[in-house]
């Protein structure tokens, strides 16, 4: 995984500020691959209650997360019991890292 440990520590409180203490996150993506260089950074964001705006709550988590690490483009993936399920979602849940 290439993100250091306060790059982490950003992630987590800003999903836990707007989705809940409840939300977990998980790294997934080009950013797992030591190996790998440059890249955006994906996340999976799994809500465990039903998401009223979706599509918003997305937005605002990749929008404060790109603030605070300073412009960094990030793709949140949103899971929820309300939310359809794409393949996407099955590679995130296989591929990914909890943070």
């Amino acid at each position: 995984m290439r993100l250091k440990p306060h790059q982490i520590e950003i992630i987590r409180r800003a999903v836990a500020e707007l989705a809940g203490d409840d939300a977990q996150v998980s790294l997934f993506g080009s950013q797992t691959d030591d190996n790998a260089r440059g890249g955006d950074i994906d996340l999976l964001v799994e809500v465990p209650r039903p998401v009223e705006e979706p599509a918003w709550l997305s937005a605002r988590i990749s929008g404060r997360i790109s603030h605070r690490l300073g412009g960094r483009k990030i793709d949140v993936v949103l899971s929820a019991p309300n939310l359809e399920h794409f393949p996407i979602h099955d590679v995130a849940k296989k591929e990914g890292i909890s943070l």
